[in-house]
């Protein structure tokens, strides 16, 4: 199969188009997935540069969302056959034309959508089902204000708030000082500080990543004076430490995108062998919605 191998850390360029052994038959309880498209994320720029909080030693093929074909099942599997369209999600090997996955993290295609949107959809949209109503407890009525709201979980984010009756805003002037409830905030660095200061009393700040350039240190009198609520949200706490919930979450955004609730909006696409240009549009942030790698 051809891969694209990160052969040493740093920028897009340390990628590289690979004949790679196919990976072995698919153990039990998973499947083996031919690929016709992957997703390209702000994970896999920090990846590569070796900057991720699961930090493999190169050479290793990244990517962990993908779409396709299952061409193989391993012992154990009752929801999957050979044939089916599915969203895949891998530790690593995304970026390659055939892997392996378990299958409870894979999820049926929903109907109506095409492999490219299925293969950013699981990641963006079970973060911010997973953030706002069940870390930020949202409800209907709320007002959200979504940072970073151009990017693939920010615009997932807009659509779940949305779907569940909350107001969305990116300021704060619109409420008539009233402020907002939640802040959805994937950027961090001076964003923070000054999303604290839109919050209205009682209000919660999602932590979802620091596109900004870093973490904040925010100023605590903030939280102090308004009662607020810092939650950090990383998607792998529910997925590993709730399993359940996880796949619960997935059932039901499935469900909303089959019936044409939710879509991805997918901005470039890209065949696999041009995953570097792929990855510098993530970082020169050309990106709206979300990239995708085909082939």
């Amino acid at each position: 199969m051809k891969a694209m191998v990160c052969e040493a850390f740093g920028g897009p360029e340390v990628l590289a188009l690979r004949e790679m052994p196919d990976p072995p038959p698919p153990g039990a309880g998973e499947v083996q997935v031919r690929i016709a498209a992957r997703g390209v994320q702000y994970v896999d720029v920090l990846m590569l540069a070796g900057k991720y909080q699961f930090r493999p030693e190169p050479p290793f093929i990244p990517g962990n969302e993908g779409a396709g074909e299952v061409v193989a099942v391993g012992d154990g599997v009752t929801q999957f056959k050979i044939g089916d369209q599915i969203m895949s999600r891998h530790r690593l090997g995304a970026f390659a034309q055939v892997g392996n996955s378990r299958a409870e993290n894979c999820n049926p295609v929903p109907a109506g959508m095409s492999l490219d949107q299925a293969a950013v959809f699981s990641g963006a949209y079970h973060t911010a089902y997973h953030a706002l109503l069940q870390r930020a407890r949202m409800k209907a009525g709320d007002w959200v204000m979504i940072n970073g709201a151009a990017g693939g979980i920010g615009i997932a984010a807009i659509q779940v708030a949305k779907l569940f009756g909350a107001t969305v805003i990116a300021t704060a002037e619109l409420t008539g000082d009233r402020g907002v409830d939640i802040v959805y905030d994937p950027i961090g660095a001076n964003v923070f500080d000054e999303s604290l200061r839109c919050l209205a009393w009682g209000g919660r700040i999602l932590v979802l990543g620091f596109l900004g350039g870093g973490p904040s240190q925010p100023r605590t009198n903030y939280l102090l004076i308004k009662g607020l609520e810092v939650i950090g949200v990383r998607l792998g706490g529910v997925t590993e430490q709730q399993p359940e919930i996880g796949r619960a979450n997935m059932r039901t955004l499935v469900e909303l995108a089959g019936q044409g609730k939710l879509r991805p909006r997918i901005s470039h696409r890209f065949p696999l062998e041009r995953a570097a240009d792929a990855i510098q549009a993530v970082i020169d942030r050309q990106v709206i919605g979300k990239a995708v790698l085909v082939g």
